[in-house]
């Protein structure tokens, strides 16, 4: 094994011991010394890979998200037309909810830091204006395509992003209360008939 593989599972094993020790005791009670013996490195490897615990914190965020704008850029690479970009991106839903599952803790530290950490707060903050402005973006090229109503596109963004927030939080409170990934689908179904042209 090489010096950057040693290196690159250093840093995995940091990230999931963080993951598990976050969602077990929350972001406050967890200390680095923790993240490190459950990791098994020391805390100078610790320090070598993250500056501190909140970096560690707002990693595994971003990286929940990188697999979420994965799977939105491809689902709308492949469409030919605006409403069938935005039925293949909530059908991708399902990827999310399965990359949630169990998360419910992680998540509530999430946005319970964002209360607390101005940092923290313009980090978590940051993916949901950037979903605003794509989804936004993608309004405003169904206009001009024609299949979509002539309607404020921030305005339906902003329903759009309120809508994915409150489903992903329901299906990471009760994973088992529906079919969320289908539940999704048909939110987005029922949207569009109310914004596409007929």
């Amino acid at each position: 094994m090489t010096g950057q593989q040693r290196g690159e599972e250093t840093r995995s094993n940091i990230l999931g011991a963080a993951l598990e020790c976050f969602g077990r005791r929350g972001y406050e009670a967890t200390g680095v010394a923790e993240i490190c013996k459950r990791a098994r490195v020391t805390k100078g490897a610790f320090y070598y890979h993250f500056p501190t615990k909140q970096a560690v914190f707002l990693e595994l965020f971003n990286r929940w998200l990188e697999g979420i704008d994965n799977q939105l850029a491809e689902a709308r690479s492949e469409a030919a037309s605006v409403p069938e970009g935005l039925l293949r991106m909530a059908s991708k839903a399902q990827g999310v909810f399965d990359a949630a599952s169990g998360q419910l803790s992680m998540f509530l530290e999430f946005w319970t830091e964002a209360q607390h950490d101005p940092a923290v707060r313009e980090v978590i903050l940051a993916p949901y204006r950037r979903y605003r402005d794509y989804l936004s973006e993608i309004i405003q090229a169904g206009i001009q395509e024609q299949t979509l109503k002539s309607v404020d596109p921030d305005v339906a963004a902003q329903v759009m992003v309120s809508l994915a927030v409150g489903l992903v939080l329901q299906g990471v409170l009760d994973p088992k209360g529906a079919d969320w990934g289908k539940t999704t689908r048909n939110a987005i179904q029922i949207l569009l008939e109310g914004l596409q042209k007929k």
